[in-house]
């Protein structure tokens, strides 16, 4: 049952890592009123949650490879619950800031959850697993969006603050601390001594540049770039946007249709990663175009989705009914769960033995349009709120169009070791199994 516990492990952890990651985002407002921020300053607050995740997501993807995912899932808690409880206390803004931007590390530990189920599971369950870890885990925005403003809402008076986002801060930095104990306490890094040695031989700078400049990884990292980066920027704008472009006072109601993305996006990932493995299982084809590639079939049927969800957001939005935008954003959060379940299937089932340096750069790529869409949503360049959506759907097309081509047949089946550069480690073994 080690497996079972390890998947439990790694998506409570991962969940409450999502959780105080945005817990800033249901608090925007009453910030704002005591730091003085505009609107434009938020935009910036949303962005700036994401900044040190790319890096460190590939920093730490290394790392599990090379320690084992509990070691690093545990120091990784134990900094961001210090900090959390820090950014409690702070008096002014540009210290305020600084501490958040640490605390908003713990999105990196996606890859260590990752790298943690992949030693575990076999490869025909890899993407439910994998699913399941990251679905959960990732609606530990929604849990956010719908606990804290509750639990500590703007009547808050309670011990050591009497300001409810100061309390919320210190509260779940408590928690992380707490949960970083038990990730050590209970983590056990692979199913078996090989396993471990396996995956540890791998994690040398030589064989990452490898893994990081194949065909396949580069695609994959993109195509989260536009999944993962989008759910990103969704979960710390949304509340912003219910509020702003349709004159929602509330904070409440606000983070409740916040809330609505961020369970979507979550919880419907296991069955991205499901239909991914089914159809691998049974040899399936659902988009005959990439003949015989079954995975790559469903992962550019989910991309191509988001792309068309995102411009019914705009419309949703230009209509002026907040319902139908909160329905559009239901479904660009779907979209964006099948999307990444289906990448997160094909991570650790092309690179089974470096799943933690690949998932690092795909996660660490796929951060970046967290800090890029913010400032389009926000930009000032736009009539209204709502137009930025769909220019950030436009932006998504050569992605698509990049995964089409790496999909066909011919590409595909070599993607794990042909790439850019001059790394070509394996290519002759694939060649003769063309």
């Amino acid at each position: 049952m080690t497996k079972y516990r390890t998947l439990a492990l790694a998506t409570v952890g991962f969940n409450f890592s999502f959780l105080i990651w945005f817990s800033f985002a249901p608090f925007t407002g009453p910030m704002a009123a005591e730091f003085g921020l505009s609107l434009a300053e938020i935009g910036v607050l949303a962005s700036a949650a994401i900044w040190l995740a790319p890096f460190g997501r590939i920093l730490t993807g290394w790392l599990s490879d090379k320690y084992g995912a509990p070691t690093v899932f545990a120091i990784v808690l134990a900094y961001v619950g210090v900090f959390s409880m820090a950014s409690a206390f702070a008096q002014s803004y540009a210290v305020f800031f600084v501490e958040r931007l640490i605390v908003a590390t713990a999105g990196i530990t996606f890859v260590i959850g990752i790298q943690h189920v992949s030693e575990w599971f076999d490869e025909a369950e890899l993407g439910t697993a994998e699913g399941i870890y990251a679905g959960v885990g990732n609606a530990g925005a929604a849990g956010g969006a719908l606990v804290l403003p509750r639990v500590f809402g703007p009547d808050w008076s309670g011990p050591l603050f009497e300001t409810n986002w100061r309390a919320a801060f210190f509260y779940t930095g408590v928690v992380a601390i707490g949960l970083a104990v038990a990730y050590y306490t209970l983590g056990e890094a692979a199913k078996s001594e090989e396993k471990r040695r396996a995956t540890e031989e791998t994690a040398s700078f030589k064989e990452w540049v490898h893994m990081a400049t194949r065909y396949g990884t580069v695609v994959l990292a993109l195509a989260y770039l536009m999944t993962f980066g989008l759910e990103l920027s969704m979960n710390g704008w949304l509340a912003t946007y219910y509020r702003e472009a349709f004159a929602t006072d509330d904070l409440v109601v606000a983070s409740t249709f916040a809330a609505t993305f961020s369970i979507a996006a979550g919880l419907l990932r296991p069955i991205g990663g499901y239909v991914s493995d089914r159809l691998a299982r049974n040899e399936r084809s659902v988009l005959p175009v990439f003949q015989g590639r079954y995975r790559e079939q469903w992962t550019f049927l989910s991309l191509s989705f988001v792309v068309v969800a995102m411009v019914v957001m705009t419309l949703a939005g230009l209509s002026g009914v907040l319902l139908a935008a909160v329905a559009a954003g239901f479904l660009v959060g779907m979209g964006c769960a099948f999307a990444e379940g289906a990448i997160f299937a094909q991570v650790p089932a092309m690179f089974p033995d470096s799943s933690g340096a690949v998932a690092g750069v795909v996660g660490g790529i796929g951060t970046v349009g967290g800090i890029v869409y913010p400032l389009v949503y926000s930009a000032t360049l736009f009539p209204n709120l709502h137009v930025g959506y769909a220019v950030v759907a436009l932006s998504m097309v050569p992605i698509v169009l990049l995964n089409a081509w790496v999909y066909r047949p011919a590409v595909a089946r070599r993607a794990h070791v042909a790439g850019f550069g001059s790394f070509e480690r394996g290519v002759e073994a694939a060649d003769s199994d063309d």
